[in-house]
């Protein structure tokens, strides 16, 4: 049996522009992609999740893409490791090529998985992707992490000028005739995996050009349509590149920039400081005592709180999987500085209901909201759900 390499899809649902996928197939052997619907995660997920739903249906893409060209994408149902333990015996794998992740569950699952191939003699090779800088590519001189967004801002855009290969685009979509022939295979369905479809509709990949040329503008007003992005949910799996938005954003609006290094400022917070997940940034503010009036927190949830732009954004939220990020700050400020409850709880019910739900960037908006994130003076910003209303609706 000849050797081949596997590329394994994660947060990086795509064909182009996809760096490992690029590095595997410039690699000397064929290659086989791979995607695993891991067993750890879903046992956690409602059946109706929409996000398992948009998954199965950009996974269904890429592999019809596949097999119009005499391809396949081999999909699995299990954990990783029963997965590459059964691969590794129906194949004879060389090497595995993956895009790098930063939550804490996926960094604990990686280092196994690679001690685990490692043992069988495989290679294992992992790239950048999901991010324009990692978390030591932009640091204080003195070689510390950046806690405040401002600074890391201004090195991370003289990072920038200086690497010119940060935005480089990777030809994986004109390379896949490296991919090995395969006969084509079935994807577990999703009432096999234990769900049942979303009726929730997902954002385009595509948006106008007019939007981000306006973003500065149009951004911080919820009612319009064309005010935002959505790019959330794609920038969450990976089904567009981040290169290519930031490279555009370059040319077209410094705001929207801006935004995506944010993307990144509080991804190197997550990766330095794995605490956050549980425990707020700045310590002395887990002594802070909070009400946490369940009754309270339910209207919350329901939009049921009589202001009615933060009712507005939880209803929105729970019927489509999208708020507004104007919104999202008011209604994480309502929370924890009118009801006085728990960051920890907002977060966990935004973790999920949101499409876009991303641990890093979810985590430091609630604690940046809550008082107790990276932000310097935190502690007196409240968002008033009047003047808000006035302002933004």
């Amino acid at each position: 049996m000849s050797k081949v390499a596997i590329h394994w899809f994660r947060r990086d649902l795509r064909l182009e522009d996809n760096r490992a996928l690029y590095k595997a197939l410039s690699s000397d052997l064929p290659v086989v992609p791979v995607f695993i619907f891991d067993k750890h995660i879903l046992n956690e997920l409602p059946e109706d999740d929409a996000r398992v739903t948009f998954i199965h249906r950009e996974v269904k893409a890429i592999q019809k893409k596949l097999q119009e060209n005499g391809k396949d994408l081999r999909v699995y149902y299990g954990t990783p490791e029963e997965v590459y333990g059964q691969i590794s015996e129906d194949m004879n794998v060389g090497a595995v090529y993956f895009n790098r992740d930063y939550e804490p569950y996926a960094t604990d699952r990686d280092r196994k998985i690679t001690e685990l191939l490692k043992e069988k003699g495989i290679e294992v090779h992992t790239f950048k992707d999901h991010v324009i800088f990692e978390k030591d590519e932009v640091l204080k001189s003195d070689g510390d992490p950046y806690v405040v967004f401002t600074p890391y801002k201004k090195t991370w855009l003289e990072r920038l000028k200086d690497d010119k290969k940060a935005l480089h685009h990777y030809e994986s979509e004109s390379k896949t005739d490296g991919l090995l022939d395969l006969s084509p295979s079935k994807i577990p369905s999703l009432k096999d995996m234990g769900f049942i479809p979303s009726g929730i509709e997902f954002p385009e990949r595509e948006v106008k050009r007019s939007v981000i040329e306006n973003y500065d503008k149009t951004r911080n007003i919820p009612s319009l349509e064309d005010g935002t992005s959505r790019l959330g949910i794609h920038f969450r799996f990976g089904t567009i590149s981040i290169r290519d938005k930031a490279r555009k954003a370059k040319d077209l609006n410094d705001t929207y920039l801006s935004e995506l290094i944010w993307r990144d400022f509080y991804s190197q917070i997550l990766a330095h400081f794995p605490r956050v997940v549980s425990e707020s940034f700045r310590s002395k503010y887990d002594a802070i005592k909070w009400r946490n009036n369940e009754k309270e927190f339910a209207l919350w949830c329901k939009g049921k709180t009589g202001f009615p732009l933060v009712d507005a954004g939880m209803r929105e939220l729970n019927s489509t999987g999208y708020m507004h990020n104007r919104v999202r700050m008011l209604t994480a400020s309502f929370l924890t500085k009118h009801l006085l409850i728990d960051w920890r709880w907002g977060e966990a019910y935004f973790a999920e209901k949101l499409l876009d739900y991303d641990l890093a960037s979810n985590n430091g908006g609630w604690q940046w909201e809550a008082g107790s994130g990276t932000d310097a003076a935190p502690y007196f910003r409240i968002f008033n759900p009047s003047t808000q209303l006035e302002k933004f609706d």
